[in-house]
């Protein structure tokens, strides 16, 4: 059984920074594609930004250049540095293993942590 647990959100004026963690159980990140999706409230949940097993790396046009998305093997912990924060980023935000399919599309994943909300003040 797969666990995900994200932590490290919280509210950060916009310019600002957030780290979001995602520890994993049962599923090493050097076997599956993992990726980071959001959602707004009134919104659909979207890709954010995604990792392979060799460390190549997909962002979203909306993060790309403000976001990067890394790993620690020995700890089994996903990261997600988020740097130069907008209002627009306000979201909950999930990590989650792919399955099949888009990786773009949440429907392809089949682990999902509980989230983590992440608010940018103006």
């Amino acid at each position: 059984q797969v666990q995900l647990v994200e932590s490290g959100g919280g509210l950060v004026q916009a310019g600002g920074s957030l780290r979001l963690s995602c520890a994993a159980s049962g599923r090493t990140f050097s076997s599956s594609f993992m990726g980071w999706f959001r959602q707004a409230p009134g919104k659909e949940r979207e890709f954010a930004a995604g990792r392979d097993w060799s460390g190549n790396t997909v962002y979203a046009d909306s993060v790309k250049g403000r976001f990067t998305i890394s790993t620690d093997s020995a700890e089994n912990t996903m990261y997600l540095q988020m740097n130069s924060l907008k209002p627009e980023d306000t979201a909950l935000y999930y990590c989650s293993a792919h399955s099949r399919g888009s990786i773009y599309s949440p429907k392809s994943y089949d682990y999902w942590g509980q989230g983590t909300q992440v608010t940018v003040s103006s």
